[in-house]
């Protein structure tokens, strides 16, 4: 019982943090270093993984009708239209996925610790504040997703894969990619969402087959854990994704930034405390 209660905690966090520009993962490793379910290791690494697909389907709930290209309520142009982004997605996709599978293990083993985590909070955080000074008084090139050239999906495709680092934030570094190549934060925020769909159901089916290919299999607690975390985070996700959408129509991603650089520093400051 006391692990379906750590799941619901840890569900939170996923919620809240996989689409605001904070780092999702980073945020589970240095909640792991706190809260330590009774469980393998090689559960741990897979749940925080596949939690993050109860968040992944909070978007496809609320953009169904959008990503829908086969909705009999839309024309023939928005069906096509919706085709067409499903394939600037792809394009977006296809960086992370290649890099993914070649060097997972490698980042499994060397990346997911305090040390890393701190640091990108620190460098993103900071990146955020310039980055919206600098575009203080610019008016953004692309204010729809329907004018995204492939060319331009596939550069923020490749800011994705900055994100392999945990503490970066997937959502973050597509968000900054965006903005800084000319998309309005909107339109960065929206298909930064979108790009999750697949890379998310991608991790998530990979984290799983290694579990099982290396021996794992769930008990009926495993299960359980794993279906109230994925459950948790739907539904907080469901509304952080809200809130941010209506935060961003009146304000920039500066409070981000600074809350990414406070975050680094108190870990920075709480471990190196630890170690001596």
């Amino acid at each position: 019982m006391l692990d379906i209660i750590k799941a619901i905690i840890l569900g939170i966090v996923e919620g809240i943090t996989e689409f605001l520009p904070i780092s999702s993962t980073g945020h589970l490793i240095l909640v792991n270093e706190f809260i330590k379910m009774s469980q393998t290791t090689q559960f741990t690494d897979m749940f925080n993984v596949v939690i993050q697909l109860g968040a992944i389907m909070a978007v496809v709930v609320l953009y169904f009708h959008k990503l829908n290209p086969l909705s009999p309520k839309k024309t023939h142009v928005e069906q096509h239209q919706t085709w067409v982004l499903w394939f600037k997605v792809i394009v977006a996709v296809l960086p992370s996925v290649v890099i993914g599978l070649l060097f997972n293990d490698w980042m499994d083993a060397h990346l997911m610790n305090w040390q890393v985590v701190s640091a990108m909070l620190l460098i993103y955080g900071v990146l955020f504040i310039l980055i919206e000074n600098r575009n203080a008084n610019r008016q953004p090139l692309f204010s729809d997703l329907n004018t995204l050239s492939n060319r331009t999906a596939f550069i923020i495709g490749m800011f994705q894969l900055l994100s392999l680092v945990p503490g970066t934030s997937r959502s973050g570094a597509t968000i900054l990619g965006g903005i800084l190549i000319g998309t309005s934060r909107y339109v960065a925020t929206e298909f930064s969402f979108f790009l999750a769909i697949p890379t998310m159901f991608g991790a998530s089916l990979l984290k799983v087959y290694k579990y099982f290919s290396h021996g794992g299999a769930f008990t009926g607690m495993q299960t359980a854990v794993l279906l109230t975390g994925m459950l948790v985070s739907f539904v907080v996700a469901y509304f952080a994704i809200r809130f941010l959408l209506n935060y961003i129509q009146h304000n920039n991603f500066k409070i981000f930034g600074w809350y990414r650089i406070i975050l680094s520093l108190i870990v920075i400051g709480y471990f190196g405390f630890l170690a001596h």
